[in-house]
């Protein structure tokens, strides 16, 4: 949340992050409520400026491999351009044929038409986010990726770091590396990174961190 220009405003959006963040401790939000967001919501953004997207491509179980994914995604790169584009990097669940793609674009037509002229496998969802500090990648450990549903207005950016701060500080008892997360305040959508040795182990991180679990976890294959 951007700050405002007076003081008493700062006071207000103070209190609203720290009531998100309560929310958040207190796991008032229950993973057995969140409802994925059902269609494409357009970013807009002002001109000559790039935001930071996630998109997610549901292509079916046992659909696609990731060869098929990572030769999907040359063509992305090499269409990427024409679009002002920055297609950074991707994460495959091939268990449940989904595909999650981080980049930097004008808005979220310009990605999707990426997609369409070099491919034309158009996503499912675009997110515009907002990420957190990444950490370096440790181990040999699975990565994993988990997706809150918070439902619109229900999370602030703020909420999200502080959790996630809950988050660092108990991830070494269940032997998780948070790597980083995205935050979609709009549709209220928060996606996590991490290895660990299994989704489990990630789920009690959470749970003991600040008792908000996620409504769904991928084991995903990095590529980029």
């Amino acid at each position: 949340m951007k700050i405002f220009f007076v003081f008493g405003i700062l006071a207000a959006t103070i209190f609203i992050s720290c009531r998100q963040t309560a929310k958040i401790s207190s796991g008032e939000t229950s993973s057995r409520t969140q409802t994925e967001p059902q269609s494409i919501v357009p970013a807009q953004t002002a001109p000559g400026t790039k935001n930071l997207f996630i998109d997610v491509h549901d292509l079916g179980v046992g659909k696609v491999t990731y060869a098929d994914v990572m030769a999907a995604h040359q063509k992305d790169l090499a269409t990427e351009g024409k679009y002002g584009v920055n297609i950074i990097k991707f994460w495959f669940d091939e268990d449940k044929g989904k595909v999650y793609c981080l980049a930097s674009a004008p808005d979220s037509n310009a990605l999707i038409q990426t997609h369409r002229e070099a491919h034309g496998l158009v996503p499912d969802h675009v997110y515009p986010v907002t990420p957190g500090t990444e950490a370096a990648l440790s181990g040999n450990d699975d990565l994993f990726l988990d997706v809150h549903y918070l439902g619109a207005g229900n999370v602030t950016k703020e909420a999200v770091a502080g959790a996630h701060l809950k988050d660092l500080a108990v991830e070494g008892k269940y032997g998780v590396n948070l790597i980083n997360y995205w935050v979609d305040e709009k549709q209220g959508v928060v996606m996590c990174l991490a290895q660990a040795k299994d989704s489990s182990a990630l789920i009690n991180t959470h749970r003991e961190a600040h008792g908000l679990l996620p409504a769904a976890v991928s084991k995903v294959k990095e590529g980029q």
